[in-house]
C-alpha cells in the first residue's frame, strides 16, 4: 500500500480488481481544504480508462511488477511474439488492450516487458523511435514558405505530420507519446 500523495505517472495501482497503470497524475492543492490527487488510469486487462480522485493521505494498493528486456520478433493479429534477450525463450502477449503498440514496435527491436504474476500486462515503447519514411507527397513550390506540414507514412504503417522538406527514404525522429515528428536524423 501507498499513499495517494505518492501516486506518479506510471505507477502500476491494483484497482477495480484488475491491475492498471496510471496514464496522468494532477495533484491539487486548493486554498481551503485538504490537498488530492486527479489520476487517470488504464486498465491493463480490460483496456478499461478510469478517471479517479483520492485525498493525498488515502491509502492505495500498488503492485510490484518485473520488467524484462525482450526482441520483438513479430504480431500475428491476436498477440505479440517476443524473445528474451538472455535466455532466448519465446512467449506470447495478447494484443487485447495492447492494440495501439503496434504502430510503434519494428521487428528485431528491443523493448521492455512488464510483468504482473508472471503474465506480460504492458509492452514499454522508449518516448522517442527513429523510423524511416517510406511514402511522403512531393512538395509543391510555393507551399514551403511558412511552416506547412504534410503527412508521412513511417516503415511501421505509423502516419505523422512533418516538415514539406522531408522525402521518402528519410529517417526521421518521433515522440511515440504525442505521435509527433521531432527532428530529421542523419546517420
Amino acid at each position: 500500500m501507498i499513499k495517494a500523495g505518492q501516486i506518479d505517472k506510471s505507477t502500476f495501482l491494483f484497482f477495480k480488481n484488475e491491475p492498471c497503470m496510471v496514464v496522468e497524475r494532477e495533484f491539487v492543492n486548493p486554498g481551503k481544504g485538504s490537498a488530492f490527487c486527479r489520476v487517470r488510469l488504464k486498465g491493463l486487462t480490460s483496456g478499461k480508462v478510469y478517471q479517479e480522485t483520492f485525498k493525498t493521505q488515502d491509502s492505495v494498493e500498488d503492485i510490484q511488477v518485473e520488467e524484462k528486456t525482450c526482441q520483438y520478433l513479430y504480431s500475428d493479429g491476436e498477440a505479440y511474439h517476443f524473445m528474451h534477450n538472455d535466455t532466448f525463450e519465446q512467449f506470447e502477449v495478447p494484443m487485447e488492450g495492447l492494440e495501439d503498440r503496434l504502430q510503434y514496435m519494428k521487428d528485431g527491436e528491443s523493448y521492455r516487458i512488464v510483468l504482473w504474476e508472471e503474465k506480460p500486462i504492458d509492452i514499454k515503447i522508449p518516448t522517442k523511435v527513429v523510423y524511416t519514411v517510406t511514402e511522403a507527397p512531393e512538395a509543391v513550390k510555393g507551399d514551403t514558405a511558412t511552416n506547412v506540414t504534410k503527412v508521412v507514412t513511417l516503415d511501421t504503417g505509423l502516419k505523422v505530420r512533418a516538415p514539406f522538406f522531408i522525402k521518402e527514404g528519410e529517417k526521421i525522429l518521433v515522440n511515440t507519446e504525442t505521435n509527433e515528428y521531432v527532428e530529421r536524423v542523419n546517420e
